[in-house]
């Protein structure tokens, strides 16, 4: 049985430790040696502001490549009609856009129609065979968006003019018919009818179909030109992971009657240097991080077992006055924890401003990956956690006698 109330001896017993007591003893030690502390905290602050900056510099210098990898078509593919067993040229069926459409990985679709027999030419007196080569289309809305294209002058089809006799020309299409830029006043010929120029397209890259070609609005088609509402090239964009697999499903969702009657491209070859990519990213990033959190780790345990050999007076008077050894081991155990909880914030800072004066200068997009943060700083705890255990251990085994003759 402990002592009865009122006994002198129970007001020997060690009193607990409150959180708020076992903060302010275990920043005692930092207080006291403000500049060995910081020292200690800014050599953890640069391992940990290295992780988060190489991190942070590799995932703005990985969103970099994406876009521009993007920008190849790494996740385009085109659905076009193959031939029938026959031999003809076969046809996709009118809903075959919207059936694609419904393919779950499956982000944005769009869809050409060429205008059979039809022309494009700068006036009617140019004779009808004399075509250059330039195809008429009729283009869904979302066609631009899909493929990647922009305007060089103009405007895009949209609801309203998409109805009415108006055109948008590809590059190439507007300099071979001599109409450098959009005026409401230029009109051009197409199957013997009057269409505006509303638009003139960039080169696109990954279409260069439409580089020769006079764009129409698909209910214009239809109802002006004869349009008879079969797409001809079907552009889909999927997830890049569903490449392949949305790939194999292509060609029966199209035209599931008769799927050996389709033509589906096969990915960029580009895809697969993104692939690549991303695998040795993650390899580097996961190497630097688990040497600089080494770094931070190593410096905590040299950090906190100095300390114990410098404060072993402090640590035998605190045993004299009735300190436990388990109070003592919280006191170093909390010490290590903040001097990593402050050196892992500050190079979580650090890193960060790193990183976007680094992304900055190159015109990256500035990214900081949040487990790169947060990770960081708990890795930090973590590790400062481990490091400070022998120490701790170590203060707390010293006798208190043998702590003060030594001192």
């Amino acid at each position: 049985m402990g002592p009865a109330p009122g006994d002198p001896r129970r007001s020997l017993s060690p009193a607990a430790l409150r959180p708020a007591d076992v903060l302010r003893v275990g920043s005692a030690g930092l207080r006291t040696r403000p500049l060995r502390a910081f020292l200690s905290a800014l050599g953890i602050a640069i391992g940990i502001a290295a992780m988060v900056a190489v991190v942070g510099i590799s995932s703005s210098s990985r969103v970099e490549l994406d876009r521009q990898l993007d920008a190849l078509g790494t996740n385009l593919l085109t659905v076009a009609p193959g031939n029938s067993l026959s031999g003809d040229t076969a046809t996709l069926p009118t809903e075959s856009v919207a059936m694609i459409a419904r393919i779950e990985p499956v982000r944005q679709v769009a869809a050409t129609g060429t205008v059979p027999d039809a022309g494009v030419y700068r006036n009617d007196r140019i004779p009808r065979m004399q075509t250059g080569g330039l195809a008429v289309l009729a283009a869904q809305l979302n066609l631009l968006e899909t493929v990647g294209a922009t305007l060089a002058d103009g405007a895009w089809l949209n609801a309203a003019t998409e109805r009415y006799p108006v055109v948008v020309l590809g590059s190439a299409a507007a300099r071979q018919l001599g109409v450098p830029e959009v005026n409401p006043d230029v009109q051009v010929h197409l199957d013997g009818q009057w269409f505006t120029v509303v638009g003139i397209l960039d080169p696109v890259p990954l279409a260069p179909e439409l580089d020769s070609a006079a764009l129409v609005g698909w209910p214009a088609a239809q109802r002006q030109l004869g349009f008879d509402g079969h797409p001809t090239t079907v552009y889909t964009r999927s997830r890049d992971a569903d490449v392949e697999a949305v790939r194999g499903v292509l060609a029966a969702t199209a035209n599931p009657e008769s799927p050996n009657e389709v033509t589906v491209s096969r990915p960029s070859d580009a895809l697969a240097a993104r692939r690549a990519a991303d695998q040795a990213f993650t390899g580097l990033l996961l190497g630097l991080g688990a040497v600089a959190l080494l770094v931070g780790g190593v410096g905590v345990a040299n950090t906190m077992v100095i300390s114990v050999l410098e404060r072993r007076a402090e640590i035998g008077l605190r045993r004299s006055l009735g300190a436990t050894r388990g109070q003592v081991r919280l006191q170093f155990l909390a010490e290590s924890l903040l001097l990593s909880a402050i050196g892992g914030a500050g190079g979580v800072l650090i890193g960060v401003a790193v990183t976007a004066g680094y992304a900055s200068s190159r015109s990256w997009p500035a990214v900081v990956p949040a487990w790169a943060s947060v990770g960081g700083v708990g890795a930090t705890l973590l590790i400062g956690g481990i490091a400070g255990l022998y120490p701790a251990v170590r203060a707390a085994r010293l006798a208190p006698t043998e702590a003060l003759a030594a001192s």
